[in-house]
C-alpha cells in the first residue's frame, strides 16, 4: 500500500491496563474509532505511543495488533525509537515482516549525533527494509536537527519519502518544499502549527490530539487543504488551546486525559510518567471541556 502522506495520521496512544500491561481490546477499539472518523493512516509507537517505555516484545505486539485490526484500510506506520543502529535495523526488519507500510524513524535515542553520524544512522536503517520512511525531525526534543543540507544527503535513499517537521520554525517548511519539491513530503508534526503549515503547502499531519478529536482534526485539515481558510480558522481557534497541549513535556499524559474525557480510554501511562492529579489535572480537564463546548457551539 502506497502512503500518500496526505490527511491526518494520529500518533496513536498505547492503551494500557491499570497494571501497565497492554490493553489489547482498547487498542483495537481505538484504532477502529480513528479510522471511522476519517484518518488517512495511523502511526503506532511515536513518542505519544510511549515508544521508549515499551519493551521490545510489547512494541512488536502493538504492531501485530495494529496490522490485524486495521486490515489494510489505511497505512500503518511504526515509530522506530532505539538507542543503537543495530537495534533500529532489527526493528525495521521485524516491522516489515509483521506487515506495516512505513516507518517513522527517530534519531538514535540518548546520544546527540553529529551530521556524519546522523546521515549514516538513517541511511543504514533505510537499507534495512523496503518500507517507506518518514524522518522525524524534532531538534528541540532530541537534539538532532535534520536541516535541508542533511535531508539532501538522506534523499539519496529512495525509500526516504517524507519528513515530520517539528522544528517549530515555519520557514523550514518553505525551505524544504522549495528545495526538494515533490521528492519529499513535508508533514506537520506540531498540532498548533498545522494551519500555518498547510498554508505553506503541507498536506499531511502527524497529530497527537487527533486521538481525542479525530473528526474535528480531519475536518480542519480538509478545510485548509481545499483553501477554505475562513472556516478552517474558525475551527482552529476552537481547538487551539487543546492543540497547545501537544507541545508540552507532559503531552502524553495530557493527550491520554483528553482521550479519556472524549472517548473513555484509560489515562494509565508507563512509569516514570504518572497520571495527572490535583490542580494540574483540573487545569487540563477545564481546557478539554471548554474545547468541547466551543466545538458544540460551532456545530449549531
Amino acid at each position: 500500500m502506497q502512503i500518500l502522506w496526505k490527511g491526518v495520521f494520529p500518533a496513536v496512544t498505547t492503551k494500557l491496563k491499570d497494571d501497565g500491561s497492554l490493553d489489547q481490546d482498547a487498542i483495537r477499539h481505538g484504532l477502529n474509532r480513528l479510522i471511522e472518523n476519517g484518518v488517512s493512516g495511523i502511526v503506532m509507537m511515536g513518542m505519544v505511543g510511549e515508544n521508549a517505555q515499551l519493551s521490545p516484545e510489547e512494541k512488536r505486539n502493538v504492531l501485530k495488533i495494529a496490522v490485524e485490526t486495521v486490515a489494510g484500510r489505511v497505512p500503518v506506520i511504526s515509530g522506530v525509537g532505539e538507542t543503537t543502529t543495530a537495534s533500529a535495523v532489527q526493528f525495521a526488519k521485524d516491522a516489515e515482516q509483521i506487515g506495516v507500510q512505513g516507518l517513522m524513524v527517530f534519531p538514535g535515542l540518548t546520544y546527540k549525533s553529529d551530521k556524519r553520524e546522523t546521515v549514516a544512522f538513517y541511511k543504514t536503517i533505510a537499507k534495512a527494509s523496503s518500507l517507506a520512511i518518514l524522518l522525524y525531525n524534532n531538534p528541540r526534543g532530541y537534539g538532532v536537527d535534520l536541516t535541508p543540507d542533511v535531508v539532501a544527503e538522506l534523499l539519496e535513499e529512495p525509500t526516504i519519502e517524507a519528513l515530520k517537521e517539528e522544528s517549530y520554525d515555519t520557514t523550514r517548511v518553505t525551505d524544504l518544499i522549495s528545495r526538494f519539491g515533490d521528492r519529499l513530503a513535508v508533514v506537520c508534526g506540531v498540532d498548533d502549527l498545522v494551519l500555518e503549515s498547510v498554508a505553506l503547502g503541507v498536506q499531511g499531519w502527524v497529530s497527537g490530539m487527533a486521538n481525542a478529536v479525530p473528526k474535528e482534526s480531519v475536518e480542519l485539515i480538509n478545510l485548509a487543504v481545499k483553501g477554505d481558510f475562513a472556516k478552517a480558522r474558525e475551527l482552529y481557534r476552537a481547538l487551539i488551546d487543546l492543540f497547545h497541549l501537544d507541545t508540552h513535556v507532559k503531552l502524553v499524559q495530557y493527550i491520554k486525559l483528553a482521550e479519556n474525557i472524549t472517548a473513555g480510554y484509560s489515562e494509565t501511562v508507563k512509569a516514570p510518567r504518572l497520571k495527572l492529579e490535583g490542580e494540574e489535572r483540573e487545569k487540563i480537564v477545564a481546557i478539554v471541556e471548554k474545547t468541547l463546548a466551543d466545538l458544540r457551539k460551532l456545530a449549531k
